[in-house]
């Protein structure tokens, strides 16, 4: 029988501050001529899907404060494109991002595992890696 694992949740300071490292990341993205607004959307959309040796699967802002991205449903696997765009879509329109934002921001700090709306949709968790070391976190309890 698998045995599963809770973590607590991760801390809040450390994923502020991933926040804020991406959305510099994407401010400076945009403001490449022509293209800007898309590589801006496509970077905070699918940031926690790319699957490059020094991201492994989640944002330079997590990698940055040492979290990552768990899917707590279904195969368990490293958070891939699909995934990501399922957790961050809301994040990464223009207009709506702001409010997300915020609506998120609430959710996170409210939530006893500190899963936001969109961890819900992707079925994610973020996690301390501090906590859960290099384990690998597919026996995590949602």
């Amino acid at each position: 029988m698998e045995q599963f694992v809770s973590y607590p949740k991760a801390d809040l300071t450390k994923r502020f501050l991933a926040l804020v490292i991406d959305l510099a990341i994407s401010f400076v993205l945009a403001a490449i001529p022509a293209v800007g607004w898309l590589v801006s959307f496509c970077y905070m959309a699918f940031r926690d899907g790319f699957e490059l040796n020094f991201m492994r699967n989640r944002s330079l802002g997590k990698v940055a404060m040492k979290l990552k991205v768990a899917v707590v449903e279904g195969d368990r696997s490293a958070p891939n494109l699909a995934v990501s765009f399922k957790r961050n879509w809301m994040l990464a329109i223009p207009g709506i991002s702001f409010i997300a934002l915020i609506v998120e921001g609430i959710k996170v700090l409210n939530a006893p595992d500190g899963r936001r709306f969109g961890d819900n949709m992707a079925f994610t968790r973020v996690l301390d890696e501090k906590i859960t070391g290099g384990s690998d976190v597919s026996n995590i309890i949602s």
